[in-house]
């Protein structure tokens, strides 16, 4: 029934895909009146199959020109059209609303050790030096004295920082000037509040 179409490729040309449904169908329909099918199949099996023709082939890939009614639907909601007023009205609600809510400051606790160059550094006088450091968003907690080794003890001494405004960085620099009694820094921890 469908020799032609039996080749050792499983790609087909579209119009010989095309007369294997038109015979199929033809088959069936000639079946449904009562005539015979040996017949109907003789009738096209001896049709030509031909490509079709290159105008028709531009016929089908032109795309069909758009209605006038699709320029007026914006799928994606372009910003250049006006906005109805209860948009308006609900952003201005909204931005209302956001600059009435405090805003979260990030701050962070700084645990920092601080080592002397030896045992006879005057660690009151250092822990003094250190405090005297003053910036804005930086506020000194805590601090003790741990022992190291040999009699040397280092200043262990806590701060809350604004992120934004204080670096460990800043401190570390700071601390470091004291030049007399610091030997080093280092950060024991730092935690976000």
């Amino acid at each position: 029934m469908l020799e032609h179409l039996i080749y050792v490729n499983s790609w087909y040309p579209k119009y010989e895909v095309d007369l294997a449904e038109q015979t199929h169908y033809t088959v069936f329909n000639q079946k449904a009146q009562g005539t015979t099918t040996a017949s109907c199949v003789r009738e096209v099996k001896h049709e030509k199959v031909e490509a079709p023709k290159p105008t028709e082939q531009k016929l089908a890939a032109e795309p069909k020109p758009a209605a006038a009614n699709d320029d007026d639907i914006d799928l994606f909601g372009s910003d250049d059209e006006e906005q109805s007023e209860e948009v308006k009205k609900r952003l201005a609600e909204y931005a209302a609303k956001k600059s009435k809510k405090e805003q979260i400051i990030a701050k962070s606790t700084i645990v920092l050790d601080i080592k002397p160059w030896d045992d006879e550094t005057d660690l009151e006088a250092m822990e003094k030096s250190v405090r005297s450091i003053e910036a804005d968003g930086l506020v000194w907690g805590q601090s003790k004295f741990l022992p190291v080794a040999f009699g040397v003890k280092k200043l262990q001494i806590g701060c809350v920082v604004e992120d934004d405004k204080i670096g460990t960085d800043f401190l570390e620099e700071k601390i470091c000037e004291f030049e007399d009694y610091v030997q080093s820094v280092d950060i024991v921890s730092f935690n976000k509040i």
